[in-house]
């Protein structure tokens, strides 16, 4: 993703594209995975930790990025599919924790089940993940017990 795309993104929610903001949604778009923010902070070496922090939570606030917590209780983010503010069915899909490798995977083309919530309660985010081993990992516990 440009730098020019994601100003446009920033600039579409009423966000003034700082160089700071830029960066960070930056990199959380091309990422492969949800991204943590220990995992920013390694990527963007000139920012400290805390600016990444409150960018992290003005891209939330904003729903350019949701978070959702991996298999071991750390928030990683990733970008929001959705149009306008709040989160949409879109951006509810699966997640994969792998036990192994610590990887997270985002299943983006398998929907989140719909639940029947009792009355008087309002979803506002889910969290699904799924936890066991990639296929890499999979592979390679298969391989050592076959011996």
């Amino acid at each position: 993703m440009s730098v020019t795309d994601v100003e446009e993104l920033l600039r579409k929610a009423g966000v003034a594209p700082t160089p700071n903001r830029v960066l960070v949604l930056r990199a959380i778009a091309e990422a492969h995975h949800p991204m943590s923010l220990m995992e920013l902070e390694t990527e963007l070496e000139t920012l400290e930790k805390s600016s990444i922090f409150r960018v992290l939570n003005l891209l939330e606030r904003e729903s350019l990025v949701h978070a959702m917590q991996d298999g071991r209780g750390v928030a990683k983010y990733e970008i929001c599919h959705c149009s306008g503010h709040g989160h949409s069915e879109e951006d509810m899909h699966i997640h994969f924790y792998c036990s192994n490798c610590r990887e997270t995977f985002c299943f983006e083309d398998m929907a989140v089940p719909a639940v029947t919530v009792p009355e008087g309660f309002c979803v506002e985010s889910v969290n699904y993940m799924l936890k066991g081993l990639c296929p890499t990992c999979s592979k390679s516990h298969n391989t050592r017990h076959n011996h």
